[in-house]
């Protein structure tokens, strides 16, 4: 009987420590789990937003593209000398969507020449004349 007793007690042991040893993780070791996933992220970041950014000036050319030809028409059709973003959606030229303001939801400007139109975007910065204006 002694025997088993000692054979019992050793098997509870055995099984004491061995749900110790998979009881849970430690603070350390989550906290360099959440080091590592903030490592990753950072890195996404860094790769992603650049290309955010050249996403919205390629949205805004085509914007661009599309008031400049929406504008040709509007003359050609209403003998005017140029349009505003207004009269062309009045007009119904240019959808109330975004075909209408830039990707940073700011008005196109729109000068006209003659028969030479130009539509100008502020770029990222809001501001007209400067090196980041999408013509």
């Amino acid at each position: 009987m002694l025997k088993q007793s000692k054979l019992s007690n050793a098997s509870l042991r055995r099984r004491t420590a061995a749900r110790k040893s998979v009881q849970g993780m430690t603070l350390i070791e989550i906290m360099i789990v959440v080091v590592i996933m903030a490592m990753i992220a950072a890195g996404v970041g860094f790769a992603v937003l650049p290309q955010l950014d050249r996403a919205k000036e390629r949205d805004t050319e085509g914007g661009v593209q599309t008031v400049r030809a929406a504008v040709t028409l509007y003359i050609a059709t209403n003998n005017a000398e140029c349009a505003t973003v207004e009269q062309l959606l009045e007009d119904k030229i240019l959808d109330k969507g975004k075909s209408s303001r830039d990707a940073w939801d700011r008005e196109f400007r729109i000068e006209c020449d003659g028969s030479e139109v130009t539509v100008t975007s502020a770029g990222s910065d809001g501001e007209f004349e400067t090196e980041d204006d999408i013509k």
